[in-house]
């Protein structure tokens, strides 16, 4: 039986972490690509979802992220690009980063909007230098039929987040701890 050591451990984290990071678009620049990822997944959830039509007519913004990427052995994080938009117009660019350690393996793909429900909300968010996904967030899960429900639309919260489109090795995408901090793309 072969020893892994740690420090074999984290190289291999972080080498896969690297080569999930390259189909994510990390060194891909550009506004306009960025604005059509956007658009790509705002029409897919819209479609595929019809109740967030709803969810983001209630919404004051909504913060897309087209695109995360999730890989972990040991250690894993995520990274991802996205755009908040207004009145469905684009006004900012954020990156999305998380870190974790534990019993994890695999890697994994998947899209996620956040749906600012209140002015006040919205605008801590794009005052902070960067925010983190916390308590004051709902997670709102779409059925099978591609129904969201009442109480989602009905929510008090001040974020609802949806996670959607998940493909990989690991079971389930959280938000919790992912830190959004504005760029420019």
């Amino acid at each position: 039986m072969t020893m892994i050591s740690r420090r074999s451990l984290l190289a291999l984290g972080g080498a896969g972490l690297t080569l999930a990071a390259c189909g994510n678009g990390i060194g891909n620049t550009g506004a306009v690509q960025l604005d059509a990822r956007v658009d790509a997944t705002r029409n897919f959830l819209l479609n595929k979802y019809p109740g967030t039509r709803d969810l983001e007519a209630k919404s004051v913004g909504v913060l897309w992220m087209p695109l995360m990427t999730e890989a972990g052995f040991g250690v894993g994080g995520s990274y991802g690009r996205g755009a908040l938009r207004i009145n469905n117009v684009t006004v900012d660019y954020y990156s999305a980063a998380s870190a974790s350690v534990g019993f994890q393996i695999g890697a994994q793909q998947f899209a996620h909007a956040l749906f600012f429900m209140t002015p006040e909300a919205l605008s801590t968010f794009r005052r902070s230098d960067g925010w983190e996904m916390g308590a004051d967030a709902r997670y709102a899960l779409p059925d099978r039929g591609g129904a969201i429900n009442a109480s989602t639309l009905t929510s008090t919260a001040p974020v609802i987040a949806l996670v959607f489109g998940q493909a990989g090795l690991i079971a389930g995408a959280s938000l919790a701890g992912t830190k959004y901090t504005r760029i420019i793309p």
